[in-house]
């Protein structure tokens, strides 16, 4: 499998397997993948998007690429949210009160600055 090819095959339409994903995310955190194919396949997503099982592999790929924390011991359920880095993120403005409209989960909201 060559990164190359995932590109041209999602540049031309295709639908990537959850196989070919893995491989890419691994590649690129490993350094195998260089930076410019990491954009060329970005822009190849950008302009054809992604089905929404893809975007499910990507995302646990991408989750799965590093270490992760087990809070089940502090929590039933932890939810992450992380900012974008973008000018008015403002997610967090109505993901922490609208979760704390549920009335079955138990939810902690902190802001860092």
């Amino acid at each position: 499998m060559r990164a190359v090819d995932i590109i041209i095959k999602k540049r031309d339409k295709g639908e990537l397997t959850r196989d070919e994903i893995d491989f890419f995310i691994k590649g690129f955190v490993s350094g195998d993948v260089a930076d410019y194919q990491a954009s060329a396949f970005a822009m190849a997503v950008l302009l054809n998007g992604m089905t929404p099982r893809e975007t499910t592999d990507l995302t646990l790929a991408m989750a799965h690429s590093g270490q992760m924390l087990d809070l089940s011991d502090v929590v039933d359920l932890a939810v992450d949210k992380h900012s974008s880095g973008g000018v008015g993120d403002k997610t967090f403005l109505w993901s922490c009160p609208s979760s704390r409209l549920a009335d079955s989960l138990s939810v902690k909201c902190l802001a860092a600055d």
